[in-house]
């Protein structure tokens, strides 16, 4: 019986859709919120991110804002996720406010979940247990749920980072074991 490797994308380093030339992981980072989208609310969790991921050594694109509910999550995360090679974080609508839809959007389009993950990012606060974000994959990309508060979401961001570089290669396709 012959075993047959998988299909692995053809990333092109320097293109955002995959490690840059130097090694450093790609980012991207959804802000998911109604007050933030529509202009009423400054945004302080998303750039939170952005500077945990960069002081972390990935390479991040300017955040994407979109507001909350399902539909409207799926749609960005979709387009995100897209060709892309890398870690897709999402900040905001993950409570149990009427709105704050974003696992709900985001398990529509995951094509593995990753529950190890999103355990380990409720764990780190007591807070966590009321958090709802979820963890999974599409194609090459590693999707992550974070809560909206900027502590929150550099907390949890910090329980899984550690394990995330070996996952994105991974998915890659690469061997490391």
């Amino acid at each position: 019986m012959s075993h047959v490797e998988p299909p692995v994308p053809d990333f092109v380093a320097g293109t955002g859709v995959g490690p840059s030339a130097d090694g450093s992981p790609a980012a991207r980072v959804l802000v998911v919120s109604d007050g933030v989208a529509s202009g009423e609310r400054e945004d302080r969790g998303g750039p939170a991110v952005v500077a945990r991921l960069e002081a972390a050594g990935f390479r991040v694109e300017p955040p994407t804002v979109t507001a909350d509910g399902a539909k409207a999550v799926a749609d960005v995360l979709r387009e995100l996720c897209r060709d892309f090679a890398g870690l897709v974080v999402t900040t905001g609508g993950t409570g149990f406010g009427p709105r704050d839809l974003t696992p709900e959007g985001t398990r529509s389009i995951l094509e593995r979940a990753a529950p190890g993950l999103a355990e380990a990012m409720r764990l780190v606060n007591p807070l966590g247990r009321l958090s709802r974000g979820v963890a999974g994959t599409v194609g090459a990309a590693l999707v992550l749920n974070l809560p909206g508060s900027p502590a929150g979401a550099v907390e949890c961001l910090d329980a899984v980072l550690d394990v995330v570089p070996h996952a994105l290669s991974l998915l890659r396709g690469d061997r490391p074991h």
